[in-house]
């Protein structure tokens, strides 16, 4: 392993507030953050200001966020580096609109469009460009619904039960999931539709069309380089939208709802305890719970592991939401401090018969 590929990096953040909505304008919510022009900073009420490596205000675009958070990670896809992007938040923050997480071809060309489906133009325009490599690409969905993981592009009625292992090489394994081979970005899209249409949602006082499950859209690129097409790396790019957290004197859910609701809270601590147990100076080589939820396990290798992270963290202005934006703001802060080492993903069968045709060429 070179120097390059041992670097600690920290996981990255950026912060992503919504206008204030028409619901809280009549209720006559005011703004409880301040931008600090130029600066990746906002500061909350009068005095507790925080700083990211990107913050983006209100006005900011879905063009903007993409071209200066996300763009970097795919940079890194492209040279064999496994990058997650994940977005955290409040019900009704913004977290789906960010992502694109409910997406049509129809909106094609719409500026309103989110983090995924960019993505998806963004890899096959760069594929193009590569004309010395063989690409394969393949597209997996699934979502965590009350602790069960459900694969959203299976087609059949008795659905495959789905287990997490760990493979020592390869890191977290998810069996029994679809993975579709895709060739262009239309194929891709498709998928992506299929996946959203399958996804759990429900209405709640705060958000009539609520994520009420952890959503993970994974795709897998793997190059073949060199004369011989021989060199292989294969890179996995997670985009992960995560249920808002909520609080059930706002959202008023009950029955489903509220099992819904305390099931998504629960996920999301465990979350909170891994990162603070990786973020933490002082907690320096203690134990990181991962296996305590599933969402958790999924994200071992994106959090503390081999992967280059971007988490955006979305907020809502409005002074009734200060507490949650607060605590939002501090579970950002504290994933800054989780450092990953990510390497470049090669592919160990053809790292090994490099090997054996350098030995070969010495003996010869």
């Amino acid at each position: 392993m070179t120097n390059e590929d041992a670097k600690v990096i920290p996981v990255r953040v950026a912060l992503r507030c919504r206008p204030l909505v028409p619901k809280e304008i009549n209720e006559g919510c005011q703004s409880c953050l301040t931008f600090v022009p130029n600066e990746p900073q906002v500061i909350v009420g009068t005095e507790k200001a925080f700083t990211y490596d990107y913050v983006f205000d209100p006005t900011s675009e879905q063009e903007e966020v993409f071209s200066t958070a996300i763009s970097p990670l795919l940079n890194g896809i492209f040279k064999g580096y496994h990058a997650t992007v994940l977005a955290y938040g409040q019900t009704g923050s913004g977290k789906t609109y960010s992502m694109g997480g409910t997406y049509t071809s129809a909106q094609e060309n719409d500026p309103s469009v989110g983090v995924i489906p960019r993505v998806i133009r963004r890899i096959f325009e760069e594929k193009e460009k590569r004309a010395d490599s063989e690409f394969c690409l393949a597209v997996s969905y699934l979502e965590i619904y009350n602790e069960d993981i459900l694969d959203l592009l299976s087609s059949s009625k008795d659905k495959p039960a789905i287990s997490i292992r760990e493979d020592p090489k390869e890191g977290i394994k998810i069996v029994g999931l679809t993975e579709r081979q895709v060739v262009s970005a239309p194929e891709m899209v498709g998928c992506l539709e299929l996946g959203n249409s399958a996804r759990t949602v429900g209405s709640t006082a705060m958000n009539a069309a609520s994520s009420r499950s952890h959503a993970i859209f994974t795709i897998t690129l793997e190059q073949r380089r060199g004369s011989d097409k021989v060199d292989s790396v294969v890179s996995k790019l997670h985009l992960v939208d995560l249920a808002g957290s909520e609080r059930q004197k706002k959202t008023k859910a009950e029955g489903d709802r509220l099992k819904e609701g305390i099931s998504i809270n629960r996920g999301l601590l465990c979350l909170g305890n891994v990162i603070s147990a990786l973020g933490d100076e002082s907690k320096k080589n203690a134990f990181v719970p991962y296996r305590d939820s599933k969402l958790t396990r999924l994200l071992q290798d994106s959090l503390g592991g081999n992967s280059h992270t971007l988490m955006i963290a979305c907020v809502s202005p409005a002074d009734s939401n200060m507490e949650e934006t607060i605590n939002t703001l501090r579970y950002a802060d504290r994933a800054r401090k989780i450092k990953n080492k990510p390497i470049v993903n090669v592919d160990p069968r053809a790292a090994e018969m490099n090997r054996l045709k350098q030995q070969v060429s010495k003996t010869i």
